[in-house]
């Protein structure tokens, strides 16, 4: 052993057990209590063991699949190092389900066995440094479950000793006594085992409640995030406001809130506004359920059928928007409109019906309000954003099912990589689909069958990667811009029902489709926009019956704008490289969702960071712009800061201070050159 490392163990174990102020801690070798507290979980430190360790054991009574997926991305990175581990749990009160113990037998470099004994209740992490002759030990009340090591209140106690230190020999020898007495996992124990399982619980529970709206006595009441924007929107009311913007992300509600506020407001009629279709009868239902009353109040507005003089009506755009359509309606026959998806209202065919008609209120509903062809959706909405809620916080607050991101290596061969210029050949090759099926497989989903959607670069990689999967015996069917509603329809059909288990597409399903099933999203396209990025993975965040968690797993290859991910995932927009490492270097949680890279794609991605500028003039402008937008007038630098923008900080280091990035926006506000130093200096000091 090396002396320093010696010396370090020896002076933390004395000031961890002996004397604090007398001897010197060493944080690497402290002794610690872990809890769960915000940003120190037991997931953190076992994640970081295992980056450093030779070996590892778990003694274990329960395992959950849903902590699983994020651990076989570190497994699978330390086992190309030539790390083992040993994983001892068991089949106690039957609490671990079959699947979860299917999963444990994917993991590379890890023998897994079971103690058939009532009574073993075990919770111990051992993780071995052979180089440097130590060992560090986790135990205490944490089983191998997400809550055990995200969320509950635990204790586990964190110490590193010596090879042949007491304590260590004590637990290595009940560790290979227990180790001797258990049997080998493998397939035939657990088929035997599903049995008993399957006949010790007979009746299966999700442990996700629904995802909108939680139901007491058959009457459907707001959740927490609708309650305070019904708040809001009525208190936006009051002062006067006939327009306001919810900005709330898939999943968290939107449509139910809009019924819940129509409910409130008490219209004498009601239109509500979309772009697709097949949103409207969902809508419709949903609304119903909230308002309810006379059936034949509820009417639908569409190619297919007109029931124009109905009190709430379901409109889409495309039959509404036509000039002879107009004519049906007087401008004040709705006297509440609400426009879902508002962030297309730049449209003609939006401005259009915004113009002719003049309802007392009009509420706008969208996950994503930024836009890319300067229109200010902001203004249309006289700036009132009555409430949002972002990703990070919906998550947070449990209001979507919680995500494992697994960045992964795309196909290579050869030091060849899958590129912007792969060509199709490459893309829908043999040997790729075999990878990507392999890596999807290792990984996995939540519930008995998977429900994916695979989101790729061109139509004609689609409809190829769906005839391999099928080929394959995972069937899978390609959609398009140009596949008819009615094809869209039945594949969803088929996807939920299980007939198929894949929908491959380019982009036609980032927004405005719900299919809740969804317990894999795969992407296999390069990453061009955050906004497209969190579409896309936000079409598995629905919670459902049956599932709980989604996998999204990304194939990231030699891209430029690899960058954007780590900034996508956290939603940061403050064009710090050092944040965007961050995401990279430390462990990520996004409530119990978690984060994960292999090794590989992080020096990938770390890469793009150091060589791309995120501070580019153009993007600062646009940046600018966002804010401006959102706000109504010209941002202050604390305005930044105050919207969770730009870091104050980077206009400081490339402009020396603000007013000199005003000049390049064509807003200087004419500084003397005595206060242009002064000012230079306050930003700099």
């Amino acid at each position: 052993m090396d002396d320093k490392i010696e010396s370090k163990i020896e002076e933390s174990v004395l000031a961890g057990y002996v004397d604090r102020n007398k001897y010197a801690l060493t944080e690497e070798f402290r002794s610690q209590l872990i809890n769960n507290r915000p940003n120190d979980n037991m997931y953190f430190h076992i994640n970081d063991e295992l980056d450093h360790c030779s070996g590892f054991t778990f003694a274990v009574a329960f395992v959950s699949e849903n902590i699983l997926t994020p651990l076989k991305a570190k497994i699978a990175d330390i086992s190309k190092k030539g790390v083992k581990g040993r994983i001892l749990t068991s089949n106690y009160l039957n609490f671990n389900q079959p699947k979860a113990f299917r999963e444990l037998l994917k993991l590379p470099n890890v023998e897994v066995r079971v103690l058939e004994k009532n009574g073993f209740h075990a919770k111990g992490y051992m993780f071995e440094h052979g180089k440097e002759n130590y060992q560090s030990v986790i135990i205490g009340s944490s089983n191998l479950t997400r809550n055990a090591l995200i969320q509950n209140y635990e204790w586990n106690l964190r110490f590193s000793s010596f090879e042949n230190s007491d304590v260590t020999n004590q637990i290595c020898s009940e560790m290979d006594e227990t180790w001797g007495q258990a049997i080998e996992l493998t397939d035939e124990w657990i088929d035997n085992y599903e049995i008993t399982y399957n006949q010790s619980k007979p009746e299966e529970k999700s442990p996700n409640e629904l995802n909108e709206t939680k139901y007491i006595f058959h009457t459907i009441v707001p959740n927490v995030m609708q309650n305070e924007a019904l708040k809001s929107l009525k208190a936006e009311r009051l002062s006067g406001a006939q327009r306001a913007l919810i900005v709330s992300a898939t999943g968290t509600g939107k449509t139910f809130l809009g019924a819940f506020d129509v409910k409130q407001f008490e219209p004498k009629r009601f239109l509500f506004v979309v772009h697709r279709e097949q949103i409207l009868k969902k809508s419709l239902e949903s609304f119903y359920k909230v308002i309810g009353g006379n059936r034949k109040d509820y009417g639908l507005f569409t190619g297919n059928r007109t029931d124009s003089r109905a009190k709430y009506l379901f409109a889409s755009i495309q039959t509404l928007s036509k000039p002879e359509n107009y004519e049906l309606f007087d401008p004040k026959d709705f006297d509440y409109i609400l426009i879902d998806e508002v962030h297309r209202a730049g449209a003609k065919s939006y401005q259009n019906l915004i113009n002719y008609f003049k309802p007392n209120f009009l509420l706008g509903m969208t996950a994503t309000p930024e836009r890319t062809d300067g229109y200010n959706l902001y203004e249309l909405f006289d700036y009132n954003i009555a409430y949002e809620i972002r990703l990070k916080a919906a998550l947070e607050e449990n209001m979507l099912c919680p995500f494992h991101y697994i960045g992964v290596t795309d196909y290579e061969v050869d030091g060849v990589q899958t590129s912007d210029l792969s060509d199709l050949k490459w893309l829908a090759s043999d040997e790729r689909v075999a990878y990507i099926l392999k890596q999807v497989d290792y990984f996995g989903y939540s519930g008995e069958k998977v429900h994916g959607l695979i989101f790729c670069s061109s139509v004609k990689e689609a409809q190829a990667l769906a005839e391999n999967f099928t080929k394959k015996n995972h069937r899978a069917v390609a959609l398009s811009g140009s596949t008819s509603q009615m094809d869209r329809d039945s594949a969803v059909k088929q996807l939920e029902s299980g007939e198929i288990e894949y929908i491959i597409t380019v982009d036609i399903f980032n927004e405005g489709i719900d299919i809740p099933c969804v317990n894999q999203v795969v992407l296999l396209r390069n990453t061009q926009s955050s906004i497209v990025f969190i579409q896309q993975l936000g079409r598995g965040l629905r919670k459902a019956p049956d599932k709980d968690f989604v996998n999204v797993i990304d194939f990231i290859g030699d891209y430029k704008n690899n960058y954007l991910i780590p900034i996508a995932l956290t939603g940061d927009k403050t064009r710090s490289k050092n944040k965007a490492r961050d995401t990279l270097t430390t462990q990520q949680l996004i409530g119990v969702s978690t984060i994960s890279f292999s090794k590989i794609v992080k020096e990938r991605i770390y890469e793009a960071i150091n060589t791309t500028n995120l501070t580019a003039q153009k993007e600062l402008v646009e940046d600018y712009k966002s804010l401006k937008f959102k706000i109504g007038r010209s941002p202050l630098l604390s305005d930044f800061q105050k919207w969770g923008s730009v870091d104050p900080m980077v206009f400081a280091n490339k402009f020396n201070n603000y007013n000199h990035f005003l000049k390049k926006v064509e807003e200087n506000r004419s500084l003397s050159e005595s206060e242009d130093k002064v000012l230079t200096f306050v930003t700099k000091e």
